[in-house]
């Protein structure tokens, strides 16, 4: 039996200081996120960061946690992981997390035991990195080091440059641009950055993400001078990809713009770096610096373009394990429409 599994870097359970130590210790322990020695990295994030960074980031996840669905990943990760069920009728689709819960290695155990011996796994990150995409991949295969019977993978390729995956980011960003009731003077594509040190050591990521706003700017056509790639969510002292979300729109607002919209072709998911750093904090920085207005684009979440291009992207790479659909085909008389009989056609 075939299953899909869609494979999210996870969510703390909780915006309290504990949730938060547990979760960041474990997301920063990850070798593919923080190229550092282990032994002095162990130092630094025990003896500087965890004894800090929690409390503040707790303060953060506190102000997008929703009362009744909890955390926005893992609620738009659930909703996803239903409508997509809905697409494929009889195959199960189930989502697991890098990092929380529920955890990557107990639904594939609970997969396997339902009997799937063929796995199509979907890491919910379109523009590949070691620190998302190989971190996803690394999870899945670490789980799969402890089952016996291990089924046969396929991992759906990164998707940045799908046209499925393209018309469902440019359909959500129109949807979004007709909902506003007034005219954005700029328009700022924002990707989650690395730092440049990866790059010079051979991750694409920033190679798919010029293709990704590539292939958006051929169907939402912005004028030129009017949009801006950049890169957010720093982290350490490196120097990161660049520019800077937050150093253009300052910029933008020194040189008289006051309305902006920001797209986050990246995130198939609302998180804590979409909801607060760019609809909270960029928008702050952005006021502070002159700007007025600043709206931060939903991410793909349950847009339907966006649960329809995940059914084509994972049937893509599914070919021969998935159903095909079935066609109905036109009623045959005794006499086909050349006026052959029946009898004559071989």
């Amino acid at each position: 039996m075939t299953g899909i599994l869609l494979i999210q870097l996870g969510t703390p359970d909780a915006p309290t200081k504990p949730a938060l130590k547990k979760y960041l210790r474990q997301f920063l322990g990850d070798h593919r996120v923080i190229e550092v020695p282990r032994l002095l990295w162990w130092l630094i994030l025990n003896l500087f960061i965890l004894p800090t960074r929690p409390k503040a980031s707790a303060a953060k996840y506190a102000r997008i946690w929703d009362a009744k669905t909890g955390s926005p990943l893992l609620h738009h990760t659930k909703v996803q992981t239903e409508l997509l069920q809905k697409m494929f009728p009889g195959v199960p689709v189930r989502f697991g997390m890098q990092i929380g819960n529920p955890p990557l290695e107990d639904v594939v155990n609970e997969m396997i035991a339902q009997g799937v011996d063929r796995l199509i796994a979907l890491p919910m990150y379109p523009q590949y990195s070691a620190t998302t995409t190989a971190s996803a991949t690394d999870t899945l295969f670490k789980a799969l080091m402890k089952v016996r019977k291990v089924p046969a993978i396929r991992i759906v390729p990164p998707y940045y440059a799908h046209p499925a995956y393209l018309d469902a980011m440019a359909a959500l960003i129109k949807d979004e641009l007709a909902k506003l009731s007034w005219e954005p003077e700029h328009f700022v594509y924002s990707f989650h950055g690395i730092p440049q040190k990866y790059a010079q050591r051979g991750d694409p990521y920033a190679t798919h993400v010029v293709r990704t706003t590539r292939g958006l700017q051929e169907r939402l056509k912005f004028p030129k001078g009017k949009f801006t790639q950049t890169y957010q969510s720093l982290f350490g002292k490196d120097e990161w990809l660049k520019p800077y979300t937050d150093d253009t729109l300052g910029k933008l607002a020194k040189q008289g713009v006051r309305k902006v919209f920001v797209m986050l072709p990246g995130f198939t998911a609302d998180c804590l770096e979409t909801i607060d750093e760019i609809g909270h904090e960029s928008l702050e920085h952005f006021k502070e610096a002159g700007g007025e207005i600043l709206h931060q684009c939903r991410c793909l979440n349950d847009h339907p373009a966006w649960i329809q291009a995940m059914k084509t992207i994972i049937e893509d790479e599914g070919a021969g394990w998935l159903p095909a659909e079935k066609v109905q085909l036109p009623a045959v008389s005794d006499r086909d429409t050349s006026g052959l009989s029946h009898s004559a056609v071989v």
